[in-house]
């Protein structure tokens, strides 16, 4: 049951990932030109708030 879980959540990550480049590609290449301005802090630190983020919110779904 747990495997089903995991390959359930991934499919819904690749879902939500997939929304932006197919509703406005336009507005992901102006995001990644963005990143690719920001220094590697900036994005290590906006990677490390993602990250509990979701394990905030996993916790309060659990």
């Amino acid at each position: 049951m747990a495997w089903q879980e995991l390959f359930a959540a991934m499919a819904l990550v690749l879902v939500l990932e997939g929304i932006v480049p197919f509703i406005s590609p336009d507005a992901l290449r102006k995001t990644y030109q963005r990143l690719i301005e920001m220094d590697d802090k900036t994005i290590r630190m906006s990677g490390l708030l993602s990250m509990i983020a979701g394990v905030i919110l996993l916790t309060l779904v659990r």
